[in-house]
């Protein structure tokens, strides 16, 4: 039988033995991410922050985000992000971002903005460029040489409305369709020739509402694209993404 100072000496050593045990584990499997820790990101993405960007799920974390030029299905038919993984913006264009998306929440709490392009790094840019260039949609895209555009200072965004699926909703094309189709000044034409739907008319219009109420310019040739200054504004206070 075990004495009272045997089991006194079990009980002194299990508590001793446990949280030493718990210590070792927390050691092995890493410190929790705290959302600051920039090892975990990649060299891109560590750039970014460097320069002054912020993850927009760090403003918040309701937006959706699909990076379409993280896939080959995109305009280029090419993959232009290798490391990029989540969408960055300047911060004041981060926080314009959060108030559209409050904006669409309270007007529609079931649907949601979904991101498919953020600040875009100049050296993308000029791979971009050199994909379309003495093309026809060679006009769709900032020429690097004359100082880009406002994706490159992370003050665009390429944005639509997705549901609670994740699933876009009508907007007459897709992100990225280079075609006058796009075009938001033709859009009573577009209707007249049925080239778009009445449908599809109300969603770009309630995109560019919650948009422009948050501070955004909507891009006369692309339904999707939303600046939040001008570029010679740009030009004159920050520095482009490299």
């Amino acid at each position: 039988f075990r004495t009272r100072l045997d089991l006194l000496e079990c009980g002194a050593l299990k508590t001793m033995i446990i949280p030493n045990i718990f210590l070792a584990l927390c050691l092995l499997c890493g410190e929790p991410d705290n959302g600051n820790q920039h090892t975990r990101l990649s060299p891109t993405e560590q750039s970014m922050l460097k320069q002054g960007m912020v993850d927009i799920h760090t403003i918040d974390s309701t937006i959706r985000i699909s990076l379409m030029y993280s896939r080959p299905d995109n305009f280029t038919g090419q993959i232009l992000y290798t490391d990029l993984h989540h969408a960055y913006l300047h911060p004041k264009a981060a926080k314009a971002l959060a108030t559209a998306q409050k904006k669409l929440k309270r007007e529609r709490p079931d649907l949601s903005l979904i991101v498919f392009d953020a600040c875009r790094p100049m050296r993308i840019q000029q791979k971009m460029w050199n994909k379309v260039k003495g093309t026809a949609v060679q006009n769709y895209v900032s020429n690097p040489a004359r100082g880009g555009g406002l994706h490159n200072y992370g003050m665009a965004v390429d944005i639509s409305i997705c549901n609670a699926k994740g699933d876009t909703l009508d907007m007459g094309t897709k992100v990225d369709c280079m075609s006058p189709v796009s075009h938001i000044d033709r859009e009573d034409e577009l209707i007249r020739k049925h080239q778009i739907s009445k449908t599809a008319l109300q969603n770009r219009r309630l995109l560019r509402k919650v948009m422009r109420e948050a501070g955004f310019k909507p891009l006369r040739t692309e339904w999707w694209h939303f600046n939040l200054i001008y570029r010679a504004e740009a030009k004159r206070l920050y520095k482009f993404v490299k």
